[in-house]
């Protein structure tokens, strides 16, 4: 990878992978706008349903709306209906297998955040199932073999 202050090495082939062969690019085109990672976000914290989402969010429902139906249409949340007493069938959107993959990218991104970003001590956190006191998980880089690898050790390549 390349750094600002890092060395210059010549003999690193030089160039991204074409947009169209590019699976970062066709990730951001299906959740890349604010409102659909918040709505994920959401989703993997347990929120479901729409008037949740919507009064959650803050997100005009119009929005709301088109943004569920790209996620759906995309693959990462599905609609399942439920009905509470006296009340008209409605839907909750959950997320599926897909959906639920997203949780490392977020999370890198929200420890990111945390990092550079945050100016008040963290008020959320992954913790191992069941030991909640433990010191937070962090995303980092494994190898096959399952050696963590630092990411000055890792290096981007299009092939």
């Amino acid at each position: 990878m390349a750094y600002a202050d890092g060395p210059d090495d010549d003999q690193v082939k030089r160039g991204a992978p074409p947009l169209d062969q590019c699976s970062l690019a066709a990730t951001v085109d299906l959740v890349g706008d604010r409102w659909s990672l918040l709505i994920i976000r959401s989703a993997l914290y347990g929120v479901t349903r729409f008037d949740e989402l919507h009064s959650g969010l803050g997100m005009p429902r119009t929005v709301l709306s088109k943004r569920l139906k790209n996620l759906v249409d995309g693959g990462l949340m599905r609609r399942r209906p439920y009905k509470e007493a006296g009340q008209r069938t409605r839907h909750q959107y959950v997320l599926t297998t897909k959906g639920i993959d997203l949780a490392l990218p977020l999370i890198a991104l929200m420890q990111w955040g945390e990092k550079h970003l945050a100016q008040t001590t963290p008020n959320a956190g992954v913790f191992e199932r069941g030991k909640p006191n433990a010191p937070a998980l962090k995303v980092g880089l494994v190898s096959d073999d399952g050696r963590p690898v630092e990411l000055r050790d890792a290096q981007l390549l299009a092939r």
